[in-house]
Order: structure tokens, then C-alpha cells, then sequence
């Protein structure tokens, strides 16, 4: 049996992001590439947070960095610095933790924060749910996840 994979030519799991991805750097979306999709998978979603804000010290919140829903089985990844005009035909966006859709890279205000890479295998394709914020995307998946995965990458602003 196959398994959900989720992979970056950039960076791998649980190593440094490499600046150009960051908010130090052009704060381009990562290459991503994905395989092992279940054959009753319908549809990928794709949620990238920080679990460490704003200090890994003592987190108190997930940053959202990107959501994105209906990413079409047949994409196979995501090119770097994707754009929403650029984006596999059906997938749509929701909205980060700066109020806008499309991907925010990392900026962290103190400390080596991790950024877990989020690739869910859903069973249908989701209605339209204009711009949703992440954790009404997590409501709308509710009993769809298949399968998921995650790539964790980490960054640290030198001083």
C-alpha cells in the first residue's frame, strides 16, 4: 500500500528553509512535490502553519502561512513562487494569518520556529467556501481526510 508522501526539492524534512522562501529573502512558496495519492482521492489540500509563535520558547498560537484546497489529484506538486494565476486548474485559495489568500514564508520574530507542511488526500472536492480561513477548511474536510502527511521545515532570522 502507498503511502501520502510529500517532499520539497528545496529543503528536507526537519532541516533549514533555505532565506529565499522567507521574509528575508523574495518570500517565494517552496517547490513541492507529492506522490502516493489514494486511488479514491478526489481532491488535495494543502496547509502550511507555525505551531511556535511568536516564541518557540513559550508558543501561544499557530501562525497560518497558506491554505489551499482542491489542489487537483493529477498536479503532482507545486512549482517555486507559484501564484494563484499559476495555480493547477480548480485549486483555491484560503486565507493566511495576514488576512489575504496566497502564501506568507517565514518571518520569525525570535527564535528557530518549525513549519509543518500539511498535505491532506480528500475524498471529494470541497465547495467554494470563498476564501476560508484554516480552521474552516479543517470543518469543511471533516470526514473526507483519506489520508495526510507533512514535511516539517525549520528557520531562524540571523541577528
Amino acid at each position: 500500500m502507498t503511502h501520502l508522501l510529500l517532499t520539497s526539492p528545496a529543503f528536507v524534512h526537519n532541516t533549514g528553509i533555505p532565506a529565499r522562501f522567507t521574509c528575508d529573502g523574495r518570500n517565494l512558496s517552496p517547490p513541492l512535490a507529492w506522490s502516493g495519492i489514494p486511488a479514491d482521492a478526489k481532491g488535495l489540500a494543502l496547509i502550511v502553519d507555525d505551531p511556535d509563535a511568536p516564541d518557540p520558547a513559550a508558543p501561544k498560537m499557530t501562525w497560518v502561512h497558506w491554505v489551499l484546497y482542491n489542489l487537483p489529484v493529477t498536479a503532482g506538486g507545486l512549482r517555486d513562487g507559484i501564484q494563484r494565476h499559476d495555480l493547477p486548474p480548480g485549486t483555491l485559495e484560503g486565507q493566511n494569518d495576514w488576512q489575504r489568500p496566497g502564501y506568507g514564508g517565514p518571518c520569525p520574530p525570535i527564535g528557530r520556529h518549525r513549519y509543518f507542511f500539511k498535505l491532506f488526500a480528500l475524498d471529494a472536492l470541497l465547495p467554494d467556501l470563498h476564501t476560508p480561513s484554516k480552521k474552516q477548511l479543517l470543518a469543511a474536510m471533516a470526514g473526507h481526510v483519506v489520508d495526510q502527511t507533512e514535511m516539517i521545515g525549520t528557520y531562524q532570522r540571523s541577528d
